[in-house]
């Protein structure tokens, strides 16, 4: 039978065994680099497209933080339902196409639907409009009224061409009757429409809202334009946290000044649940053709809060606040400390990869040029590993090469 040549034996080896180890160690470095999400171009609303008159017909897009990974932990990454192990059965009624359920407190996603589906807000998104401006504007500062604010499209509280109104009371003019005119007039004296839509978007995003797409200070729709029930949620525990606007959510009344002949009056807090709902902390309603209704709320019992957000839902069978209302009852009968299926991230706590908005909202574009993140080397694929792998490596050439020697001097024939 024919053999090779013994020096042929060895050759071939211990290239077989240097060729696997430099493949081995060149798949190394980008193996260290593999990125753990894919980024995606982040969201914008277009003020230039038509306006949306109805929901989408299948399921909103899906949202994500600028590194794409999931805000509040990969639980929440789903379109269906999602409730903590040991709660008890979810009420019946509730019919909102997306909303969550968690412990104000701690954080704790309780359950949810659809958590980072990007609705169309309504109204809700005043709620975000005063998060931003209530540690800028002073309350004192008095705003003189015009005619853009007197036509404003949608609901309004009333503002007159010329009237004085100071900007406390335009935050209760804002969320007590949702008036748009009086979102208009805080956002010209805050600089401008474009400059306040930029500000909210940075806020949003510094609370980690990453599914938030500002369009206008208001809510009206416009094309992407976005919030979703976890981002609802985010905002409105932060609104109950601060003293100033907690007070606008718990006021019950206000009085608009008279303006030349034109008779002063009282608008009321339209917050179904406020004195109706033990320990209700405010809520804000939202409604138009293409978000349908939104509700968000919170409340407090023996010491513990639960904060609900509902999106895409109407008042028929069930009105959307009593939705909220069953949806605050459950989570209270979801016994205190219990592990969520996510958790309600803290301000600052996701970074943000986005540059300042510009007045156009288009800045979320920014972060689609930003660099891949990287994530730490696995443990399988650590520079340990390396080092351990390469002597691994020489000891294994070391080794078939005395193989093949004594294979070699076997070969050799007696004499």
């Amino acid at each position: 039978m024919f053999r090779p040549a013994p020096t042929a034996w060895m050759r071939a080896g211990v290239l077989a065994v240097v060729t696997t180890a430099a493949l081995l160690l060149a798949a190394a470095p980008s193996a260290l680099a593999a990125p753990s999400a894919t980024p995606s171009p982040r969201p914008t609303a277009d003020l230039a497209a038509p306006t949306p008159t109805s929901p989408p017909a299948g399921p909103p897009p899906e949202g994500s933080a600028p590194d794409g990974t999931t805000v509040g932990g990969d639980e929440l990454d789903t379109r269906g339902l999602v409730v903590a192990d040991g709660a008890p059965p979810l009420p019946a009624g509730v019919g909102a196409a997306g909303w969550l359920v968690a412990d104000a407190g701690t954080g704790a996603v309780l359950g949810a639907r659809d958590p980072h589906g990007r609705y169309y807000p309504a109204s809700t998104l005043k709620t975000l409009l005063l998060l931003t401006l209530a540690p800028r504007l002073s309350p004192d500062t008095v705003v003189v009224g015009t005619t853009e604010d007197e036509n404003i499209e949608g609901s309004r509280v009333g503002i007159v061409n010329g009237g004085s109104y100071p900007v406390a009371l335009l935050y209760r003019a804002l969320m007590l009757q949702s008036g748009n005119d009086a979102a208009n007039a805080l956002a010209r004296t805050n600089g401008g429409v474009p400059q306040t839509v930029a500000e909210m978007q940075q806020t949003a995003d510094r609370l980690g809202a990453f599914d938030t797409v500002v369009g206008t200070p208001s809510g009206l729709d416009v094309a992407g334009q976005s919030s979703s029930p976890y981002d609802l949620a985010l905002i409105f525990r932060q609104l109950t946290t601060d003293p100033t606007t907690a007070a606008v959510l718990m006021t019950s009344t206000a009085d608009m000044p008279a303006v030349g002949d034109k008779p002063g009056y009282q608008i009321q807090n339209q917050d179904p649940l406020l004195g109706s709902y033990p320990g209700n902390l405010g809520a804000k309603s939202g409604f138009t053709d293409a978000a349908r209704h939104t509700f968000v709320t919170e409340a407090e019992r023996d010491g513990r809060r639960i904060v609900v957000s509902l999106m895409q839902t109407e008042r028929r069978p069930v009105h959307e606040a009593q939705q909220a209302a069953l949806l605050l009852d459950w989570g209270f009968s979801v016994p205190a400390g219990t592990r969520g299926v996510g958790r309600l991230v803290d301000p600052g706590e996701v970074p943000s990869t986005t540059a300042a908005p510009s007045p156009a909202t288009t800045s979320r574009a920014a972060a689609a040029a930003a660099p891949a993140p990287t994530r730490a080397a696995p443990a399988h694929l650590a520079p340990g590993w390396l080092a351990a792998g390469a002597g691994v490596l020489a000891v294994a050439v070391l080794g078939v090469v005395l193989t093949l020697r004594r294979r070699a001097r076997s070969a050799k024939p007696p004499g």
